[in-house]
């Protein structure tokens, strides 16, 4: 009989086939997503000095718009605002094993929106 694999191992299965080809770097920093139930967040990490140069999440913005997508493009927005302040202009975009659709999305987007490259 075949072992069923839960949702959870399955995503962190991806999560470290992602990690094993991208790396960050202090002028193009990994921009890493969580996801979960309650809320969405998100950070700039610089890995070869294991620094986190910015991070924004859902708790910091309205508390309206809740966990949708719109709350995940104001996360994005935040996120873009704070980066620029940092002087980044360019990063590489973890997934960390989400679908690329929905409030991954909506928060890839409003950081390109608010300048970021990746």
């Amino acid at each position: 009989m075949l072992k069923r694999e839960s949702k959870k191992v399955k995503r962190f299965e991806r999560k470290r086939r992602i990690r094993a080809s991208i790396s960050g770097t202090a002028v193009r920093p990994r921009l890493s997503v969580f996801r979960s139930l309650m809320s969405i967040s998100a950070q700039a990490i610089d890995d070869e000095s294991g620094k986190t140069l910015a991070q924004a999440n859902l708790s910091e913005v309205s508390k309206k718009l809740g966990n949708t997508v719109a709350g995940a493009a104001e996360v994005g927005k935040l996120l873009a605002e704070r980066l620029a302040k940092a002087g980044v202009s360019t990063a590489v975009f973890d997934r960390s094993g989400y679908k690329f659709h929905g409030k991954v999305k909506a928060l890839a987007d409003a950081v390109r929106e608010g300048g970021m490259q990746f």
